[in-house]
């Protein structure tokens, strides 16, 4: 990498950047294989999420809930739409 690229790189912390877009859609993927896209009503500091209007999807079943609580403890990867 050159000198130039690497000043061009910023640090930026992952839960500020998950606070800003609450209210708006994202997918959750689990540690367990579940995926869950809903929309972002709450966060903590530990990650715990909340989210509305959720569709949970795991192999080939799928299933809808309104409000859903997600541990941060359980969480691989957060993809924000």
């Amino acid at each position: 990498m050159s000198r130039e690229r690497e000043d061009n790189i910023t640090s930026v912390n992952p839960l500020s950047t998950i606070f800003k877009h609450l209210n708006k859609r994202v997918t959750i993927y689990l540690k367990g294989g579940e995926r869950y896209t809903g929309i972002l009503a709450k966060v903590d500091n530990y990650m715990n999420l909340v989210l509305e209007e959720t569709v949970e999807q795991k192999s080939d079943k799928t299933a809808k809930y309104g409000r859903v609580l997600i541990r941060g403890s359980n969480i691989l990867l957060v993809k924000l739409e």
